[in-house]
């Protein structure tokens, strides 16, 4: 089952997602050399509560934090630390979500540490702009691969126009959100137009490409979360909870 949201519940998403969007613009504001990851995870819960909203990922299948913190060529699902500190030069990928009045919102950002090398740049500018071109092809009517297609191509483009090759996660992807942070339907990052659901106004989904400097293959840390590349390549993540309208997209998470 998707769930179709009518325009004051796509409202409430949105609400949601403005805490997101602040939640990540302090933490990008927080990082710099020297700052550990369960830092960034203290400025995203004090904001979020602050808020009036709930954390969506503390708690979740017994995760124990408010933010995924991704370094270098941890791709997703990275657990804050105070271990943990940022080097200039890292590349740290935070994902963020939170719960006001029953609805979720879901956004993730990679921003530089101190220096950021010309490749680091490239890669997190190709997977932004992949994760735009997904939300251009959210219209109604539409189908869901659309969006997979979209995303694909887009990094292709960025390959010829880095001269360099980029590796699409397949494993993980974007997915239907609402009332539940995870939802149907999953949304893969590649893939040939024209299948799959049809995009009926009131959907919403988290459209998440996670690229990487070198291949797809992918590794689960013995910690059960810290997903990181098979070759130690680094990685980017951009997302975004977006709604089908009458319009077209509407990002829920922009700031």
């Amino acid at each position: 089952m998707i769930e179709l949201k009518a325009p004051a519940e796509l409202e409430a998403m949105r609400a949601a997602g403005l805490v997101v969007a602040k939640a990540l613009s302090a933490m990008t504001a927080a990082v710099r050399p020297g700052v550990s990851t369960a830092e960034l995870d203290e400025i995203a819960e004090q904001t979020i509560r602050d808020a009036g909203a709930v954390p969506s990922f503390k708690g979740y299948r017994g995760f124990p934090a408010s933010i995924c913190a991704s370094v270098n060529e941890q791709i997703v699902h990275g657990i804050p630390s105070p271990t943990q500190v940022l080097a200039d030069g890292d590349l740290i990928s935070i994902d963020c979500g939170a719960i006001l009045d029953g609805w979720h919102g879901d956004s993730a950002v990679t921003v530089p540490v101190g220096t950021q090398s010309a490749t680091d740049r490239a890669l997190s500018e190709a997977t932004r702009a992949a994760m735009l071109a997904g939300i251009e092809a959210v219209r109604p009517d539409g189908r869901l691969t659309d969006i997979s297609h979209a995303v694909e191509t887009a990094v292709h483009k960025a390959e010829r126009a880095d001269g360099r090759r980029y590796g699409i996660i397949r494993e993980y992807g974007g997915h239907g959100i609402g009332r539940a942070m995870h939802m149907e339907p999953f949304l893969p990052n590649y893939g040939k137009p024209g299948k799959g659901p049809r995009l009926r106004v009131g959907m919403a989904i988290a459209i998440e490409p996670m690229l990487t400097l070198g291949g797809e293959e992918t590794v689960e840390l013995e910690d059960g979360w810290t997903v990181v590349t098979a070759d130690s390549s680094r990685a980017a993540h951009w997302e975004h909870t977006v709604a089908v309208t009458e319009d077209g997209p509407w990002v829920l998470t922009a700031p």
